[in-house]
Formats: C-alpha cells, sequence, structure tokens
C-alpha cells in the first residue's frame, strides 16, 4: 500500500505552469516539523517535494501561500532524471491526491 499523510507549511508560492495541452502542474514544498527536539532544543523539519495536478494546482495557487500549512494526501513516486552535466539523479516526491487548506486565505487581487 502506497499511502502520504502530511500537515506542513508552504516553503514558497505556488506556482502553476500549463503545458501545451492544457494540463496544470504545480511542485510545491513542505516544511514538516519532526516530533522531536534536536540537541539544540530546535525542532528539525523534512522538506518535502509535492506534485499537484489540474484541478487540486490551480486551487492551491488560488487559495495558498508561503507559510501557509497545508495537508496532503496522496502518494509516493520515485524517478530519475539526468542533469545538463550528465549526472543521474533519482528523487521521492509526493504526488498529491488532495490538498486541505488548514490555515490559508484567499488571495487579494
Amino acid at each position: 500500500m502506497n499511502n502520504v499523510t502530511l500537515v506542513g507549511r508552504l516553503t514558497q508560492d505556488p506556482e502553476v505552469k500549463e503545458s501545451a495541452d492544457g494540463t496544470k502542474r504545480t511542485v510545491i514544498t513542505i516544511a514538516v516539523s519532526r516530533d522531536y527536539r534536536n540537541s539544540d532544543g530546535i525542532y528539525d523539519a523534512d522538506f518535502i517535494r509535492c506534485v499537484l495536478w489540474n484541478g487540486i494546482a490551480s486551487a492551491t495557487k488560488d487559495y495558498c501561500h508561503k507559510g501557509d500549512v497545508v495537508g496532503v494526501k496522496g502518494k509516493l513516486q520515485s524517478r530519475t532524471y539526468e542533469t545538463e552535466d550528465n549526472q543521474k539523479k533519482h528523487i521521492i516526491e509526493v504526488i498529491v491526491d488532495k490538498v486541505s487548506f488548514i490555515s490559508s486565505t484567499p488571495k487579494a487581487e
């Protein structure tokens, strides 16, 4: 079973990109606090890359900005890609099925 549920803060404002066929996509990173303190008494965080498609991508852009708390549900996906200098990179990301806007407000236009 491949299910992921995370709650964290957005590290930047979401930006939606649209492909030639009209598919919308945004990549967000959420900072998820660990549930224990480090040796300095500070809670560390993990920074998790999340990919959102179409309606979820658009809604997240419309209602969320840097620092907002969001919940995401989805699945882990791994992939490999090659950089410009021909190095192979392996990445694991969350493909998001659902976003919950926990502390967000619509953006003023």
